[in-house]
C-alpha cells in the first residue's frame, strides 16, 4: 500500500528554524520521497516504511528538541506532484 503524508512540525521553542531544518534533513535521508515547502513537508512511500520513519523521526525530535506539535494528514494512495 502506498501512502501520501502531509506533515507539519511546530517546535515549541523561540529558535524554531534549526529543529525544522534538522527534521527535514532527517526525512530526506530516510530514502522516502520528501518534498518540503513553506508550510509542510510531503512524504511518499510504502505504508510500512513511511510509518516506521514517522515513528522514528517523531521520537528523535522529542528526544533531541523537546516539546513540539506535529500535524499529519495521511492518505492512502499516490498524491505525488506531477510535472
Amino acid at each position: 500500500m502506498f501512502l501520501s503524508v502531509q506533515l507539519s512540525y511546530y517546535p515549541l521553542a523561540d529558535d524554531f528554524k534549526p529543529p525544522i531544518k534538522a527534521l527535514i534533513a532527517r526525512l530526506e535521508q530516510s530514502g522516502l520521497e520528501v518534498y518540503p515547502n513553506r508550510m509542510s513537508t510531503q512524504i511518499f512511500g510504502d505504508f510500512d516504511e513511511v510509518m516506521k520513519v514517522l515513528s522514528e523521526t517523531l521520537r528523535w525530535s522529542f528526544e533531541t528538541y523537546g516539546k513540539a506539535v506535529f500535524t499529519a494528514n495521511i492518505m492512502e494512495g499516490d498524491r505525488r506532484p506531477r510535472s
